[in-house]
């Protein structure tokens, strides 16, 4: 186990990963000499040099088609988005090509892939570069989406992700980029793809957390004393079904916490899923706590508003917990103030 911070527990999950196959290469905007905008790719360059670390010009259209191609002919690219939101200037690249290519040619070309982007708010950096976006990918058949909670997540999940024969959306919450906690950096321990992590036991609700919302929902349980089982579903597609069913058989209840705005967030499919299977087992309505349907702001008090936080968390909960009914989020409470 080391200590490190989620950049460089990146940067370190790819570095292995080159080191353990020559097929792995890392390309994208500021990748190499500049080693990242979040120091992401530190070290990469000077230890493997500008074949395999490649700086791209500012063309996400370009060097994602490069990838694909690239990852067809049998390599292994690691391609790095700066912000989540140029994704759609490529979003053909990724949803048509990338996804669909090892279907439309009846397995001849798997695209390993990873398509690596830094997403959600809590940084100041405005509406059109705050976003999560997982909701993108999420209705793409042939791709999967995971996304980092933390350094140790992020270094088992990355390395993952590279070995995968199948194309894969891999989101950095970057306000977690500086975060430090232990990394587990034996290969053996790698996490699998579509498994959640239960991140602490509890008996009386299930919450469901994804990215940058995991350490909001542990901390807002913390402070409610609630007997809260916390689960980081890590893997967005596939999702792990029978891992959160399992626990909200036993707890009776289900909230989800989201980093995006309510309509159309990825909680959406969780409760769907979860609300038909598990519904005579239900103790109370399946609970959404998430961002309104607005912009992120960029003013640091409505921006704090905006995200999810501990203290806002911790009373939807134990509102659900005490009345077994869902509690009207923050933005309609307010609505005529």
């Amino acid at each position: 186990m080391t200590k490190m911070r989620m950049n460089k527990a990146i940067a370190s999950a790819i570095a292995d990963e080159m080191r353990s196959d020559e097929r792995v290469l890392l390309l994208g905007e500021d990748v190499g000499a500049a080693e990242g905008v979040f120091k992401t790719s530190e070290g990469l360059l000077a230890e493997f040099g500008p074949e395999r670390v490649r700086d791209t010009p500012i063309a996400e259209m370009g060097f994602l088609g490069l990838a694909v191609g690239v990852a067809a002919a049998g390599f292994r690219p690691v391609a790095e988005i700066m912000f989540a939101e140029f994704l759609g200037v490529a979003l053909d690249q990724v949803v048509t090509e990338a996804a669909k290519l090892r279907y439309l040619s009846r397995g001849d070309f798997p695209v390993p892939l990873v398509v690596r982007a830094s997403s959600g708010p809590g940084l100041g950096f405005g509406a059109q570069h705050s976003q999560t976006l997982e909701t993108w990918f999420a209705s793409t058949p042939g791709l999967k989406v995971v996304v980092a909670s933390g350094a140790n997540s992020a270094y088992g999940l990355l390395r993952a992700a590279i070995r995968d024969d199948d194309p894969v959306v891999f989101f950095e919450p970057r306000a977690l980029y500086g975060d430090r906690e232990e990394v587990d950096t034996d290969p053996s321990a790698l996490p699998a793809l579509g498994r959640i992590r239960t991140v602490r036991s509890g008996d009386e609700v299930t919450v469901v957390a994804l990215g940058q919302t995991v350490r909001t929902a542990l901390a807002a349980v913390e402070s409610a004393g609630l007997d809260a089982e916390v689960i980081d579903l890590s893997t967005l597609v596939p999702w792990d079904v029978d891992g959160v069913l399992a626990s909200v058989e036993r707890t009776g209840r289900l909230a989800t916490v989201e980093a995006n705005p309510y309509t159309g967030g990825w909680g959406t499919i969780v409760a769907a899923e979860i609300g038909s299977r598990a519904f005579g087992r239900l103790r109370a309505p399946i609970t959404r706590i998430t961002a309104p349907d607005v912009p992120v702001p960029y003013a640091k008090n409505l921006e704090a508003a905006y995200v999810p936080g501990p203290d806002y968390v911790a009373a939807q909960l134990s509102a659900l917990v005490s009345s077994d009914r869902t509690p009207s989020p923050w933005w309609k409470e307010t609505a005529d103030v």
